[in-house]
This record gives C-alpha cells, sequence and structure tokens, in this order.
C-alpha cells in the first residue's frame, strides 16, 4: 500500500503522543465523567458529593446531609458523618482530603472495610467535581478540630490547614463547589431537578433527615425530606395519584448470599406497571439481574397461588404472564451489594448473576408466605392479574391488525401515510401531523426520500387509563404502531423500527399541545425503547411571520417577532411590515413548512429525553390520570410558562 504524507508519518513519534495528568483528562472529556456538560452534567456533579454523604449513612455514621443552592448558584453539600480523613497517606504523602479531592479512583469506597456498599461513579466522584469546578472548599471536622482546603479548576491552592478546635464529637464534611463556566454550558440549577432525586434519597435510606435551601431571588424555600418508612413511603408516595387496591403496602427486607434486599409493592386499579430498582441507592433504570429475579419470582408466586385458590376452577386454562401479574403494579425493590458489577459507565444496569438468585429465593419465601397469612389481598392480585390475562386474549386480534407482512408492506394501514422511498431506517424520519390540512401541506413540502407523513385525525386515546385491549381498539393508535413497524409492549423489537426519527408536529395552541402530550404518554407507557433510544422528537414550528416586500422572517416568540419587525423598521414610523399570527400548521403553505420545520438544514426539532423516571412517571399520572386537583395545581404553578399557547 502507497504512503500518501511521508512528511506527517516522519512527525509520528512519541512526542505525539500526549499525556494527560491529575485531573487533567477530566477536564479534557468531561462527558465521559457525567455524561454531559448541559443540565444533566450539572445536576450530576452535586449527586456525586451528595452520594458520598450517603455512603456514610449506609455505613451508620450519618443521620443529616444538608444541601444549599446560593444566589450564584454555587452549591453546599454538608454532612454529620465521620469527615473525611485528613491524616496523611503512608505512599503518596498527601492528606487524606487532598488525596480523595485530587486523585482518580483514590477514595475510601475501595476499601469494603471502610464501606461495605457504597454508590458515585466508581470511586472518582469528589475528585471529578473538583476538576470541573471554578473553584470548591472543603472544611473536615474531625478529631477535635475543623480543617480546611481550597482548590481551583482541581489545583490545590490552600494546603490543609486548621481553623481551630471543635467538640470531639462535633464530625462531618462541608463541601462548597461553584461550577467552571469554562466547562458547563448551563450554570443555573434546577430546585425540582434536585428535590426530586434527594426526596428519591430519602425514601431508599430510612430515618436519614435530607434538606435542600434555594436561596436564590425570587426562588426562596427550603424543604426537608425524612422518611421513616422508608420503601413503603416511597410506593405510597409513588400511588398518591392512584387508587389502591389494598390499603397496606406489601414490605419485606432481609439478607441473602451477603446481599441486603429491600422490597416494597401496592396494587393500584390503573393499567400501567411502575417499578423502580436500584443497587446501592443507583437507579438502575434498565434494571438487570436483581429485576429479573423479582419479576420472575413475583409471576412464579402469584401463578401457585392461582393453582391453590378457587379461581383456578373457573379459568383453569387461563396461564398468567408477568404483563399480566404486574399490570397495575407499583413497586421498588433496592439491593445492597458489595462488588456491583454494571454495565457501562453510568451503571443503569446490573450484571452480577448471583443476585438474580438471592432476589428470587427471597421473594419466593416471603411473598408465597405474605399471600398465605393475607388471603384478602391475595384474591385482590389474582382478580387484577386475571382481568388483565382476559384483556391480554381479548387484544390479540387487535394487536394482529398492527402488524404487516412485511417491514415495508403498508398497503393496508387504515391512516393516510405517505411513505418515503428510503428503506434505510437511520436515514428515514416520519412526522406525526396534527390534522388532514397540515398533513397536506407537510406531504407536499416534504423530501419524499427520507420524510414520511402521517396525519393524524383528532386527539388519540389517553393510554394512561386505559387497557391494553382498549389501546390497540384504538385506529389511531393503530395507524402509529403499523407505521413504525417495531411491535408494542412485550413484543415491542427496536431493531424493527422503521424510522430512527420520530417526530410529532402539531399546532402552537391548546389542542396542539393536548396532543402532543397524548402522543408522548403513548410513547412513555408503551414504547419507553423509543425514548431511551432517542428517536422521539417535537418539531418546532414558528409562531409568527414578519415580511416586508420580498423579505420575511420567522420567529418562534413574542420577543424574537418584536426584534425582528424593529430590525426591519417598525420602529421607525414605518407601517409596511407585514405580522402574521399562525394559528396551526394548516395556515403554512409546503414551501414555507418545508422552510421552517421541516428542512434539516434550518429547522429546529428537540429530542425528547428521559433523565429521571421517577419524576416522568410523576409528570404523567399528574397530567393524563383520573385525579383531577393535582392536576389543577400543576396547571396554576407552571401557566406562566404557556405564554406562546392561544387559550
Amino acid at each position: 500500500m502507497a504512503k500518501t504524507n511521508d512528511a506527517a508519518d516522519s512527525q509520528y513519534d512519541a512526542s505525539g503522543i500526549q499525556v494527560l495528568k491529575g485531573l487533567e483528562a477530566v477536564r479534557k472529556r468531561p462527558g465521559m465523567y457525567i455524561g454531559s456538560t448541559s443540565h444533566r452534567g450539572l445536576h450530576h456533579l452535586v449527586y456525586e458529593v451528595v452520594d458520598n454523604s450517603i455512603d456514610e449513612a449506609l455505613a451508620g455514621y450519618c443521620d443529616a446531609v444538608r444541601v444549599v443552592i446560593h444566589a450564584d448558584n454555587s452549591i453546599t453539600v454538608e454532612d454529620n458523618g465521620r469527615g473525611i480523613p485528613v491524616d496523611m497517606h503512608a505512599t503518596e504523602k498527601l492528606p487524606g482530603v487532598e488525596l480523595a479531592l485530587t486523585v482518580l479512583h483514590a477514595g475510601g469506597k475501595f476499601d469494603k472495610n471502610t464501606y461495605k456498599v457504597s454508590g458515585g461513579l466508581h470511586g472518582v466522584g469528589v475528585s471529578v467535581v473538583n476538576a470541573l469546578s471554578e473553584q470548591l472548599k472543603v472544611w473536615v471536622k474531625r478529631g477535635g478540630s475543623e480543617h480546611y482546603m481550597d482548590f481551583h479548576r482541581g489545583d490545590t491552592t490552600t494546603k490543609l490547614k486548621v481553623l481551630g478546635s471543635v467538640k470531639p464529637k462535633d464530625t462531618g464534611t462541608k463541601v462548597w463547589f461553584k461550577p467552571d463556566p469554562q466547562i458547563f454550558t448551563e450554570l443555573e440549577y434546577d430546585y425540582a431537578t434536585l428535590a426530586s432525586r434527594l426526596r428519591e434519597l430519602s425514601f431508599l435510606n430510612k430515618g436519614v433527615n435530607i434538606s435542600l435551601t434555594d436561596e436564590r431571588a425570587g426562588l426562596e424555600r427550603e424543604e426537608v425530606f425524612h422518611a421513616k418508612g422508608g420503601l413503603k413511603e416511597f410506593v405510597s408516595f409513588l400511588n398518591s395519584k392512584q387508587k389502591p387496591l389494598h390499603p397496606e403496602v406489601v414490605y419485606f427486607e432481609g439478607e441473602k448470599d451477603d446481599i441486603g434486599i429491600e422490597i416494597a409493592m401496592q396494587y393500584n386499579d390503573g393499567y400501567n406497571e411502575t417499578v423502580f430498582s436500584f443497587v446501592n441507592n443507583i437507579n438502575t433504570h434498565e434494571g438487570g439481574t436483581h429485576l429479573t429475579g423479582f419479576k420472575s419470582a413475583l409471576t412464579s408466586v402469584i401463578n401457585k397461588h392461582l393453582d391453590k385458590s378457587s379461581f383456578a376452577k373457573k379459568d383453569k386454562d387461563l396461564k398468567l404472564s408477568g404483563d399480566d401479574v404486574r399490570e397495575g403494579l407499583t413497586a421498588v425493590l433496592s439491593v445492597k451489594v458489595r462488588e456491583p458489577q454494571f454495565e457501562g459507565q453510568t451503571k443503569t444496569k446490573l450484571g452480577n448473576s448471583e443476585v438474580e438468585s438471592a432476589v428470587k429465593t427471597t421473594v419466593n419465601e416471603v411473598l408465597a408466605q405474605y399471600l398465605e397469612e393475607h388471603p384478602r389481598v391475595a384474591n385482590i392480585v389474582i382478580e387484577k392479574a386475571l382481568s388483565a390475562a382476559r384483556a391480554r386474549e381479548a387484544a390479540r386480534k387487535a394487536r394482529d391488525l398492527t402488524r404487516k407482512k412485511s417491514a415495508l408492506d403498508v398497503g393496508n394501514l387504515p391512516g393516510k401515510l405517505a411513505d418515503c422511498s428510503l428503506s434505510d431506517p437511520a436515514m428515514c424520519e416520519i412526522y406525526l401531523v396534527e390534522g388532514d390540512s397540515a398533513g397536506g401541506s407537510a406531504k407536499q413540502g416534504r423530501d419524499r426520500m427520507f420524510q414520511a407523513i402521517l396525519p393524524l385525525r383528532g386527539k388519540i386515546l389517553n393510554v394512561e387509563k386505559a387497557r391494553i385491549d382498549k389501546i390497540l381498539g384504538n385506529e389511531e393508535i393503530r395507524t402509529i404502531i403499523t407505521a413504525i413497524g417495531a411491535g408494542i409492549k412485550e413484543e415491542f423489537t427496536l431493531e424493527n423500527v422503521r424510522y430512527h426519527k420520530i417526530i410529532i408536529m402539531t399546532d402552537a395552541d391548546v389542542d396542539g399541545a393536548h396532543i402532543r402530550t397524548l402522543l408522548l404518554t403513548f410513547f412513555f407507557r408503551q414504547m419507553p425503547e423509543l425514548i431511551d433510544a432517542g428517536m422521539i422528537y417535537i418539531a418546532q414550528p414558528p409562531l409568527y411571520r414578519v415580511a416586508k416586500g420580498k423579505e420575511e422572517y420567522y420567529a418562534y416568540d413574542e420577543a424574537e417577532r418584536d426584534a425582528i419587525a424593529e430590525r426591519m423598521g417598525a420602529g421607525e414610523g414605518k407601517t409596511n411590515i407585514n405580522l402574521q399570527r399562525y394559528k396551526g400548521l394548516g395556515e403554512m403553505n409546503p414551501d414555507q413548512l418545508w422552510k421552517t420545520t421541516m428542512d434539516p438544514e434550518t429547522r429546529t426539532i428537540l429530542k425528547v429525553t428521559q433523565d429521571d423516571a421517577f419524576q416522568a412517571n410523576e409528570i404523567f399520572q399528574t397530567l393524563m390520570g383520573d385525579d383531577v386537583e393535582p392536576r389543577r395545581v400543576f396547571i396554576e404553578a407552571n401557566a406562566k410558562f404557556a405564554s406562546n399557547i392561544d387559550i
């Protein structure tokens, strides 16, 4: 093979290999350590410091954690744990606190005598926070003295010093940090995001007081999270917008093969499954062996109880599936594992095989005994599961209507799908468009090579309040499922998705917002894999057209509209400027719709993500559930954000 650049090759020697020392690697590639440098990564800094305090609580040395958002969006996290060690490390010749804050993979979490179980980012957490902070200060109360250090972008600026004496029993760590504007694209903390995680941690660590204070002007508030009942209170909170089928939350905890297992569960009259799993306080939203063990044992125990019950004679040919026994179930599973093995840096799926058998054995034993001792609860659970099984059987015919002979056979679609000519899903996108009028404009304005259009008539079914047979009986939903081509629920297969961009395009009014929410509810409940894969998007059509002669611009809010108008001379007494407010997509001609909303070169589309499944579940229950009062409170609190929606 001929060389193409001898000069370049001759310069490739050891001098071309870059060595990143200390925390340089973190600042060079922050996304590898905290996921992103925007909203998600910014909040992850807080979680990492709080996790250290929670690890002290898990070890039995801490029962109070305080988090403060200061006026400048800097953060303080303080606990009453043992305090980070301040003595000199024998080999590294640095105080323990400086070692923990400046060296990757340095910490007590690797010594299982110090921490039996721990969370955090594989031991790199607090040093990563230091590396990505413009400034960080730490105070340690330990051994009768208060110690202090500070840092600038990961480098030590004030060596460890003693500030004074404290009572010997007065121990703990306080960390103050200010995220680095050189690293982060967003620097403003969201109170609700932090509150959701801290509330979750209080449920997972019963008895620990966790407070959150916001000192920013106009946002001042404080909450204290304390769950004496732990996971029982967690499930009650999750079911607060539902109608429980039995008043008591089923709860049990134990230890099997040195693995701590804690489970709380309660059925409601809804049709959705809400199961959260945690390992050492880490939300494993992709599940893993612990969740597999729980689901398997739950199905087995309930089927065995069914066989012994009076229901067996009536439904002797009916076998309950996993989906049947989990319909309407709200459950939280938390395990404590000494040496957890996670799939990937983000710790979202547990891989330890021994945990599956430990959870399965525990659930088999304890839940079977509970159902024997509580026959009323057992009957309620079995009746609910049998009802789900009958609905599943009734849904089979409706489900068949959503299947196609082949991935590209759409001739029998009941809707008006205008497909694209390309067959590579990675290159294709589909617009779910509100109404035939807008659908017609979109069909004329699109690029037929890679853009498909599916007009939707009216509002689809609210799947938050419907069972699968009713969902599959809805014509518009069947059309969507068929067009996407990947099935639904347990039969969903991501590899069969026909379009890797599924774009919701609705009018900028109340009805449009409602239709968008209904579609998002459908995808969240029935095809969550699409959201996890980053395939769901929301189109952003403009609200205004500002024109003068042949010159025209588009604006997405009033401020942008006024700025454009002023730039075009409206502020100089000229009146030949035409301002048009789009009430709906159908008011745009095909060229305008393409130019503003569909052309990949000029459009803006929002990717739908799910950073917090717990918070997302709560929002969908609030907006789309049966309980009206929480929805009214939510609307009143958030109405100010809907200024661009015509009512």
